[in-house]
């Protein structure tokens, strides 16, 4: 099989004969025509792109690939004329119960879905976590709808379907890819940065200046497990957020934001090192807001402890992006939850506030406002 062919067929169908069964692996080869400016691990996640390229770089590990009868290393840059020989092994189990979990679907046709995420919910199964998530909720949904099913594409890491994530407790857009073209078309749009991402944030301080670009490399916490950081050093990656105060209301300020990477928790580690962080966010240096936080304290102490948002005041408003079918621009908002509504209505009624003008700003509060 040279490297024009693949096993990708011309339209971006995959050759079934290349996909592993239960009933055990599938052998196959890639003679290069050309020399290529790649890994070996990038090039294998092109030409096998139902397999994670963490997947690929065990296989690779686990000598389950040679390059010219060679073990090789993930980062082996390959030559015209190399022979990559690849065995897949058969994939693990991917059947995910169907649960009867509400999911707001916003839009649906044969190619994805678009969903407004509620608070709370994570997106797929992952570690402990192997039921009420997005993903069984959306296997309910087609076994009473016969409307399709989830891409294939990330299925044997029990994430089907999954273009991108938002965290457990942020709410808004998302993309699910119905099919496997829709998968990668649409998933190489957020890798090239073509996407369209505005999140609303409301923060703890007043934030200034009104707008501004931060450009902070982040990586993993150095000592607090499942948490980044600004990192300077070797492990810090390239994370840039623009940023537009939409409202101010002194101790508070209500942001829009729009992402140009997409690191893990990259607004809440940005926002919390310039010292604004999200309210409710208490990973990150926020704190759960309470009455006795916004209002006058001559109220009963029961009120006064009242929580108001006990969750990250993180909210994706709008994505757009390029049907993967029509090639058309398209684009989806989602209006602000309750409990966010809530608060900035409470801090509007409270006065003042203040509202500048800023170039670039796409989202109206008034319209997220209303239910």
């Amino acid at each position: 099989m040279t490297e024009q062919q693949g096993p990708i067929r011309p339209g971006g169908a995959v050759d079934p004969e290349l996909i592993p069964t239960e009933d055990g692996p599938a052998h196959v080869t890639f003679t290069l025509s050309r020399d290529l400016n790649k890994r070996l691990d990038r090039y294998l996640g092109d030409r096998i792109p139902w397999l994670s390229r963490t997947s690929l770089q065990r296989l690779i590990r686990e000598a389950a690939v040679t390059v010219n009868g060679r073990h090789p290393k993930a980062s082996t840059k390959l030559r015209k004329g190399d022979v990559v020989d690849v065995v897949l092994p058969p994939p693990p189990s991917s059947d995910l119960p169907a649960e009867e979990i509400p999911i707001n679907i916003i839009h649906e046709d044969p190619a994805l879905l678009i969903i407004d995420k509620h608070d709370d919910i994570i997106v797929h199964p992952a570690r402990g976590n192997q039921s009420g998530t997005i993903i069984n909720g959306l296997a309910w949904h087609f076994q009473q709808s016969g409307s399709g099913s989830l891409s294939e594409v990330g299925a044997e890491q029990a994430r089907p379907g999954v273009v991108h994530r938002l965290d457990r407790h942020t709410t808004g857009v998302m993309v699910v890819a119905k099919t496997e073209t829709a998968h990668w078309r649409i998933g190489k749009q957020f890798e090239e940065r073509r996407t369209k991402k505005r999140y609303v944030a409301l923060v703890h301080g007043n934030v200034e200046p009104v707008a501004d670009l931060i450009d902070l490399p982040l990586g993993k916490h150095p000592t607090i497990k499942h948490c980044n950081a600004v990192r300077w050093d070797e492990t810090g990656k390239s994370a840039i957020t623009l940023y537009r105060v939409l409202e101010g209301y002194g101790d508070f300020t209500l942001l829009e934001v729009e992402l140009r990477t997409g690191r893990t928790h990259q607004i809440r580690v940005h926002l919390s090192h310039l010292g604004w962080p999200i309210a409710g966010d208490d990973m990150y240096g926020g704190k759960h807001v309470e009455v006795r936080d916004v209002l006058s304290p001559d109220r009963s102490e029961g009120d006064r402890r009242r929580i108001l948002l006990g969750r990250q005041g993180l909210h994706a408003a709008l994505l757009g992006f390029t049907h993967p079918t029509t090639d058309k621009p398209v684009e989806y908002r989602a209006p602000l939850p309750a409990d966010i509504r809530g608060l900035i209505q409470i801090l509007r009624d409270r006065g003042p506030v203040h509202r500048p003008t800023v170039t670039g700003q796409v989202l109206d509060v008034d319209e997220l406002m209303e239910t």
